[in-house]
């Protein structure tokens, strides 16, 4: 290689290491992915949601909406969850909006003959769901998804009465906001939070925060269970509302399953 040739491949390498230098120090702020924040007060409040990202316009123009108050319920086939909820680690995420314990693989329900996997199941206070036009202090969500990608949530209302001891298990282990904790001697099983009467509403609704897809099974548990007032309180130290308002039913039938 000549004198020539050498000073062009140097001049070559200098150039190619200065592109890539550019591209490292460019590409991440402009392919970086962010999610708009939402909350439920605010300028970010759930009134706000469809403004925050195209990606939650469901939450402003959706029809088939949730939560919404149940009433008028149309009775239909006897109740047929079949429920096979099997021992987890307790994995316990504060996440910013709730507080969730996510759930390991194996543990279904089956509703229609149709297989869903828990994934994991999070707290509102107060309920989001009214049944009659009432609220509780409090309301359970267990989300499962079926092969298909599409979503069962199965609801419980929790009432103030005695103290419930799981959640006073999951209460213990709360990290700060942002953090999980995974407490991986201690297995817990959620049928301890399921009430013993299976009767339940079911419609079809939508995710209760953003992006608000709809298509979501929604199966409410007539019978609450019960937490006592002290737990109630430590949840709302963290989170004082976390619920989404009541949405227009617009014309969906609500089926009551006992």
């Amino acid at each position: 290689m000549n004198l020539l040739n050498k000073s062009y491949f140097k001049n070559a390498l200098l150039l190619l290491a200065i592109a890539l230098a550019t591209l490292i120090v460019i590409t991440p702020p402009v392919l970086a992915a962010t999610s708009p924040h939402w909350g439920y007060g605010g300028a970010e409040n759930p009134t706000q949601w469809g403004k925050l990202s195209d990606d939650f316009l469901q939450c402003e123009l959706g029809r088939d909406q949730s939560p919404i108050d149940i009433k008028k319920a149309v009775e239909d086939s006897p109740a047929k969850i079949k429920f096979d909820y099997k021992p987890t680690p307790l994995i316990v995420v504060n996440n910013g909006h709730t507080i969730q314990v996510n759930y390991s693989q194996g543990s279904t329900i089956t509703i229609n003959d149709e297989k869903y996997s828990l994934l994991q199941f999070h707290f509102h206070t107060p309920s989001e769901h009214n049944i009659n036009s009432k609220a509780s202090a409090m309301e359970l969500h267990l989300v499962h998804r079926n092969e298909a990608g599409q979503l069962a949530v199965i609801g419980v209302m929790l009432n103030e009465g005695n103290l419930n001891p799981l959640i006073a298990d999951i209460w213990k282990q709360i990290p700060d906001i942002g953090q999980t904790n995974t407490v991986s001697d201690r297995l817990i099983n959620v049928t301890n939070l399921l009430p013993k009467n299976k009767a339940y509403f079911s419609y079809s609704g939508s995710l209760t925060t953003p992006p608000c897809s709809e298509g979501v099974s929604w199966n409410i548990f007539v019978e609450p269970i019960t937490v006592s007032k002290e737990q109630i309180e430590a949840f709302s130290r963290i989170y004082q509302v976390d619920a989404r308002p009541l949405q227009p039913i617009n014309g969906r039938t609500v089926q009551l399953h006992r």
